[in-house]
């Protein structure tokens, strides 16, 4: 496996220290941290909100839409 030399601030070595599992190498901890964004499903989500969350969501969005078709209607009027 290749090596590479890194070089970083102080402050970004001390999170790193401060957020490494016990018996866990510098690598592995990035590998845990940035490994995991790869792409995700919308079905990942699901369950995420409950009901009242998800409807106080939906108003507020219904709200932000009927505004911006207000908004360019008179902007084209």
């Amino acid at each position: 496996m290749a090596m590479k030399k890194l070089t970083i601030m102080e402050d970004a070595y001390d999170l790193l220290v401060e957020n490494k599992l016990e018996h866990e190498s510098f690598s592995q901890e990035i590998i845990r941290i940035f490994g995991s964004r790869q792409k995700k499903s919308i079905f990942d989500f699901f369950g995420i909100l409950n009901e009242q969350e998800g409807e106080a969501i939906e108003q507020v969005l219904k709200t932000r839409r009927n505004f911006n078709r207000r908004m360019k209607k008179r902007k084209y009027s």
